[in-house]
This record gives C-alpha cells, structure tokens and sequence, in this order.
C-alpha cells in the first residue's frame, strides 16, 4: 500500500481536496420519544384545523459574537475574517417566535441572556400585537425542554401562568423530546437565517439586525426588536409557591413534563384534555 503521504500527495494533485466532516452521532431516544411525538402531532393538527387556536413555535438561537470573525462560507464583500474568536466587541442572544401556519416570524434581540422571564417579557410584548391580528382564544407552544422554559422550570411556570391568567387565555405547553429539537419548527427558520448571512462579518449590532430583517420566510421578512435591559438568572420559587402554581395548571397523566394545560376559563385539574 502506498503511504499515506503519496495518497495525500495525488489527491491534491487531482485537485480533490476531502473535507472534514462531523461525524454523525446515533440518534439517542428515551422510552416516551415515540408517545411525546404523537401527542405533539396530535396537538399541532388540532391547533392548526380549529379557529380560535394560535400554535406559536419559540426557542433561542445561538449566541452571536460580534466582530470581525470568520463564520464560513464565501465572503461576499470579499473581506477577510478574523482566523479566531478573540474578544468579541459584544455578544448577542436572539430568542425567536415562529408561526407555522402563518409563515410570520419575529426575532428578539438582547445583550442580556435568555432567561425564563425574557421569554415570557418578549411573549406578551408579542401578543400585543397578535392579539390584534388573531381572534384567540388559546395559545399552543411548541419548545424544546430548555433550562430557562422546560416545565419544571418554576420562574418560567410562574411567569406564562400569570400571562394566561392575566389574559384570561388557554395556554398549551408541548415539548418535543429530548435530543430531536431540530423538528421544532423555528427551527428551520434558524437554519435560513444562517443561509442568508453566511459569509457575512458580523461586525457590528446594526449589521446584525440589519441582516437579520433582510432575511425572507416565504416571502415575509421578520419583525426585529432590540429588548434592552439586563436579565438575571436565578430566580425560582420556593416548594410552597410552586406547589400553589401546579394547583393551577394541567399535566399529562403519563408524560407530564412535556405537555402542559393552563386553562384560566376552566380552572379545573381535568387532564381530559391531554388526550
């Protein structure tokens, strides 16, 4: 067998340059992955056919380092990027709201971090303005399990209870399963927003922004708000205050992490509902 070094030797002489690639790793499941996906199906058919039923997709993207850093792909100003990450001049996170049905986007920009109150600050400045738009009367979120919005979570259960209670509005909480949280569909929004700015430089919060409110959906672009402000993480509820909280919401009999009711016209404990 010829060495390594006369196979690498050939190759660039044929001009054929193999690239690396990341190596797939085995799709991991739990024993509910299966059960999770019906009842997450069955739950985004029955908002999608029904009146009145909003089925909102949300998660946070990637935190963005700002500045001169190469990102892959071709640089379209030809510009060169910066090699390595040094300091960044600042770093963005971007928490996202996509509805599926409805091919409409909304980005939400900050310096903070993404906690369990930003989620909930940027969802009712959201439905400000959806409820304009939408006659609702039930909400229906679809998120990955999270640290700051999975539902154990007792500062985020607290905040989006308050919200449904404060809005007199049915809020279905569904998760999709551990490990398989590109079928989110926000998703996909991420995956086309990171087509429209490849090989850009990032290099600046108005070049960030600016790109991201280029970016089309189907024809629609997203609305673009900068959320200032600073976030702390840390804030929970003690045992007592979550255990007043649980009073008023719904779990699923079997799969109660991942399905969540909070029906302020019912206020009852029926898990009828869950299916």
């Amino acid at each position: 067998m010829p060495h390594l070094r006369t196979i690498s030797r050939k190759l660039d002489a044929l001009k054929y340059w193999p690239r690396k690639v990341t190596k797939s790793k085995p799709l991991k499941k739990i024993p509910e992955t299966n059960d999770i996906f019906n009842q997450v199906h069955t739950i985004n058919r029955d908002a999608d056919e029904n009146s009145g039923v909003l089925r909102i997709s949300l998660d946070a993207k990637a935190r963005i380092k700002v500045g001169p850093f190469s990102r892959g792909g071709y640089s379209r100003q030809h510009k060169k990027g910066l090699d390595h990450d040094f300091d960044p001049d600042v770093i963005l996170g971007l928490f996202g709201f996509f509805l599926p049905e409805h091919d409409d986007t909304h980005f939400f920009f900050s310096k903070s971090k993404i906690t369990a109150d930003f989620i909930v600050d940027t969802l009712e400045s959201l439905w400000l303005q959806l409820k304009k738009t939408y006659k609702v009367n039930t909400l229906v979120l679809n998120m990955d399990n999270g640290p700051e919005n999975n539902s154990h979570r007792t500062q985020f259960i607290k905040r989006i209870v308050d919200f449904a209670y404060g809005n007199a509005l049915h809020v279905r909480l569904a998760y999709y399963p551990p490990y398989h949280s590109k079928y989110n569909p926000i998703e996909r929004v991420w995956g086309r927003l990171e087509n429209h700015w490849n090989g850009e430089l990032l290099d600046s919060e108005k070049k960030v922004l600016g790109l991201a409110s280029t970016m089309t959906w189907k024809g629609n672009t997203p609305t673009i708000e900068m959320v200032e402000g600073k976030y702390n993480t840390g804030a929970k509820l003690t045992k007592a205050e979550m255990r007043n909280y649980e009073q008023r919401i719904s779990r699923h009999p079997k799969l109660g992490k991942y399905f969540v009711d909070i029906n302020p016209v019912c206020a009852c404990s029926d898990t009828s509902i869950m299916g």
